[in-house]
């Protein structure tokens, strides 16, 4: 008796390459924050600099990292993800 091979569910492969855009998008949002963050906010109080009454440091790293992320989300959302059914491919039962 011939065992039947696995197949793998299509469905997997793109929600695999969602995972990627996700984790690269994750990633790119914790360095951008860490390098600005820590990058302009290293230097004493005194010396530091001012956007829209905000330290450099807290608006590269908070408010600007916000923005800048929601739009690349925005932008990536409709070129990478698409709606996938999540009923089970079988309808004949298990």
């Amino acid at each position: 008796m011939e065992r039947e091979r696995f197949k793998e569910d299509p469905r997997y492969a793109q929600t695999r390459k969602e995972a990627i855009v996700v984790f690269v998008l994750l990633l790119s949002n914790i360095v951008w924050w860490f390098v600005s963050a820590y990058g302009l906010g290293s230097k004493p109080p005194q010396e530091y600099s001012y956007v829209m009454g905000f330290p450099a440091w807290f608006f590269w790293s908070c408010i600007a990292s916000f923005v800048v992320f929601s739009l690349l989300v925005a932008i990536l959302v409709p070129i990478f993800f698409k709606d996938i059914p999540l009923d089970p491919e079988n309808k004949g039962g298990a």
